[in-house]
């Protein structure tokens, strides 16, 4: 099966990074995305307030596709300390963490119902992202295929966006290398 091609047991992820509203509501649509997920710690953007929550939801509605927020449970950036090492997110540690577990099973139960799910976060690049080092990854050790929509709106697939994150290289033991956040955060800070 060609992974690059819609398929009808998928997740999907998208960023909306400097899209307008307008063709982030098209690239929905192309994709028959029904459910919007969004999975941004802060349900906000400084420069772009079409996609602040409650407006994201009010233009979601309007536009028949269902809007729930799950940052707070499978957000990039948790609030619980135990799912960080040296003040950096530790994803291996977010895995164990009993909200992430919950979030990736409700993910699983909308594939199980074969739903068209899209998680959503502000990266654009789906290998810069937590929906790709972290949910996908999640998703993928449980045999749940994750379509990642990338910048120009094509559909690349988990192992593909992963090729993209260690630049091909393959572990020695052929095992995924553990993924962390890119940034390191000061004591008490947040986002």
């Amino acid at each position: 099966m060609n992974e690059s091609v819609a398929s009808t047991g998928c997740i999907y992820s998208i960023g909306y990074g400097n899209r307008s509203i307008n063709d982030f509501i098209a690239l929905l649509n192309q994709y028959d995305i029904k459910y919007l997920i969004d999975v941004r710690s802060r349900p906000y953007s400084k420069f772009n307030p079409d996609f602040n929550k409650e407006s994201l939801e009010c233009i979601l509605t309007q536009n028949g596709v269902k809007y729930l927020f799950m940052g707070d449970r499978i957000g990039g950036l948790p609030d619980d300390l135990t799912c960080r090492t040296d003040n950096k997110i530790d994803y291996d540690k977010c895995k164990q963490n009993s909200g992430y577990i919950e979030g990736i099973n409700r993910l699983i139960t909308a594939y199980e119902k074969n739903l068209k799910v899209a998680m959503m976060c502000s990266e654009s690049k789906p290998h810069e992202c937590h929906r790709s080092k972290l949910l996908g990854e999640m998703l993928r050790e449980r045999n749940v295929i994750t379509q990642h929509i990338d910048e120009a709106g094509r559909l690349v697939p988990q192992m593909s966006v992963l090729t993209m994150i260690d630049k091909g290289q393959q572990s020695l033991f052929d095992d995924m290398q553990g993924f962390t956040s890119r940034k390191k955060y000061a004591k008490g800070e947040h986002s």
